[in-house]
């Protein structure tokens, strides 16, 4: 039986951490570098067999990396999952300490995979990523502003329209040059924009927000990005195949590389038009082609194969 105070839980605050072992026992830190140098410190001690904190947007790196760098097993999950392990305990009440406990147990009774973190280069990368998703929904919303604006606001949001376009151009060349800068980038840069359709915004995202690509089988990384169909079936009564969870800035590129796709990669198109011509919706043929599209770069890169219409997928198994 494994020792109860060997399962962790750590819920992040801005300006605090709460630990929770699953004994029971609990802690609270300041969330500061010496404080969570103590902690790892303290861990290294008594090592336990998993540490489980939620993705919080970013306030989970810090400690998640020191914890991971001193090899401690981490694993940072999503936090929908310990919120539907938490009711389906029936713990409905929620404070940081009570938060911890509950990611503690998590951690002893579903032991979510530890996966290995982002480098400081590949974090650095999804911040750029991060940053431009964020001009663009700027750009977005001035966008609509200046359809009912008065003249004299239409001025000022042109300007900043303007300065949007400037930031997210520069932002692009950022991208391509680290891309192009590190050895492991390049080398999968170069394989996936032989693929007709996929572009170096999307090349950029999945380096950046999907490490696991090449490494895993395609129905793992089709369930990890969330294009995987998942069976809603009951008695007699058969429902509709769905996609769940995943990763969803991925599939949002995913989604523009499959659109693309479809126009100029003969391998997508044609897929594309035997699903429909099946009677499958226009919206299920195109998920399928984004599934498709994921599970020929995994085999590229798996394999180190270049891009061709005739690439044997049954290797990506």
């Amino acid at each position: 039986m494994n020792n109860p105070d060997s399962f962790l839980g750590i819920d992040i605050a801005k300006d605090w951490l709460d630990v929770a072992w699953l004994s029971g026992q609990t802690l609270r830190i300041d969330y500061t570098d010496e404080a969570v140098a103590g902690l790892t410190e303290r861990l290294l001690a008594d090592p336990p067999s998993l540490v489980v904190m939620e993705a919080t947007g970013g306030l989970e790196t810090a400690v998640a990396s020191a914890l991971a760098a001193a090899g401690l097993p981490v694993a940072v999950v999503n936090p929908r999952q310990v919120r539907d392990y938490a009711k389906a305990r029936g713990r409905l009440a929620k404070t940081d300490r009570i938060d911890a406990l509950i990611l503690a147990a998590f951690a002893a009774a579903i032991r979510p995979q530890v996966r290995e973190l982002p480098d400081e280069h590949t974090r650095a990368l999804g911040e750029l990523l991060a940053r431009r998703r964020q001009l663009v929904e700027m750009r977005v919303q001035e966008k609509l502003r200046i359809q009912r604006a008065s003249a004299l606001q239409k001025a000022s949001l042109r300007e900043h329209i303007a300065w949007l376009d400037e930031r997210i151009s520069r932002l692009d060349i950022d991208l391509t040059h680290a891309l192009r800068t590190s050895d492991a980038w390049r080398d999968k840069d170069d394989l996936l924009k032989a693929i007709p359709g996929v572009g170096s915004l999307t090349r950029a995202t999945l380096v950046a927000l999907l490490p696991e690509l090449g490494t895993l089988t395609r129905r793992q990384i089709a369930a990890l990005v969330g294009v995987a169909p998942f069976n809603r079936d009951s008695g007699k009564h058969q429902g509709d195949r769905v996609i769940w969870g995943g990763r969803a800035q991925v599939r949002r590129a995913l989604y523009m590389a499959a659109v693309s796709a479809m126009r100029c990669n003969p391998v997508i198109r044609a897929f594309y038009k035997h699903l429909r011509s099946q009677g499958k919706p226009a919206k299920v043929a195109l998920t399928a082609c984004m599934r498709k599209l994921l599970v020929i770069m995994n085999a590229m890169l798996k394999h180190h194969s270049p891009w061709s219409p005739e690439l044997d997928l049954q290797h990506s198994c």
